[in-house]
């Protein structure tokens, strides 16, 4: 499976984004796409998940209410829509498949957002 990242940039606090994730090759074996980000000397985060199947979201309590994860099953392609990005919003986002197994085995290469105040 390959994941292709896409979207990144710079934007004001307040702006919206949207942050796309292109999959590819044996995409039915996937389970769930997670989005995750991390910002310099911070820990990696895990910041929404939709499982490939039904479409079922999560959400960390950080981006909840301003981040909105999709899915396109005819395009295989997860979006991440954030809206209201805060300077604090601001990292490599990575977006990641797996199989089942809860262990991400599948990432992109990353994409940078930079929120300025």
């Amino acid at each position: 499976v390959q994941l292709v990242e896409s979207g990144g940039g710079l934007v004001q606090a307040g702006d919206s984004l949207r942050l796309s994730c292109a999959a590819s090759g044996r995409t039915f074996n996937l389970a769930v796409v997670g989005w995750f980000r991390q910002a310099p000397e911070k820990e990696r985060e895990l910041v929404a998940t939709i499982t490939w199947a039904y479409g079922i979201t999560s959400y960390a309590d950080s981006v909840k209410g301003r981040f909105t994860i999709s899915f396109d099953y005819a395009k295989s392609t997860v979006y991440l829509q954030m809206s209201s990005l805060k300077p604090e919003d601001t990292a490599v986002y990575y977006c990641a498949a797996h199989t089942g197994t809860m262990r991400y085995d599948y990432w992109g290469q990353g994409t940078q957002v930079t929120v300025s105040s």
